[in-house]
């Protein structure tokens, strides 16, 4: 089974967060929400209250294949301020294993040199701050190990593809057919 690790801090959009969190557990992958805050209380970006599993700084990554950056504001930058969710990012990318980030969280890769000379995407008030990537403007961006997304509009697209890379493509249609995603 594989195993995926999404950071929630306070301030995250809930629904990219969330939606991710929903669609890897429909397709079996065990998934940690790990806190980035401090408390696993967190108050998300629309004042949605989410109890995480566990601190980021509690969790194993030793057997984790993916790590996943929600955006949101303050949310993004509350994820950019931790170390550990900052350290494990490098640590994974550079490692071969799974990154993926949505909405304002690419800037977070791009600021820890991830997506340099990489394709990515991000929100359209965060493209410019994708130093070093080509940045393109579409739903989601796979480029070797680091998947990208621009925003809440691109989140079922961007968890689908999520789900294709820790369950197979079959798992991933399913799960489409299973939630009437049509598009």
């Amino acid at each position: 089974m594989s195993k995926a690790v999404v950071f929630f801090a306070e301030g995250t959009e809930e629904c990219e967060a969330l939606l991710v969190v929903d669609l890897l557990r429909r397709a079996k992958v065990e998934v940690t929400v790990a806190s980035a805050s401090g408390s696993r209380e967190i108050v998300s970006s629309h004042k949605v209250h989410i109890t995480a599993d566990a601190l980021a700084e509690e969790v194993d990554y030793s057997d984790v294949d993916m790590v996943v950056l929600p955006g949101g504001i303050p949310g993004t930058p509350n994820l950019a301020a931790n170390k550990t969710v900052t350290d494990t990012c490098v640590s994974f990318a550079k490692s071969g294993k799974k990154v993926a980030a949505i909405c304002a969280a690419p800037s977070v890769l791009a600021s820890l040199g991830l997506l340099e000379g990489r394709k990515a995407t991000a929100h359209a008030g965060f493209q410019d701050k994708l130093a070093g990537a080509e940045v393109l403007d579409t739903e989601v961006v796979v480029d070797g190990n680091i998947t990208t997304s621009y925003g809440l509009g691109g989140a079922i697209p961007f968890a689908l593809e999520l789900v294709r890379q820790l369950a197979g493509q079959a798992e991933a249609n399913r799960i489409q057919n299973a939630i009437a995603y049509r598009h």
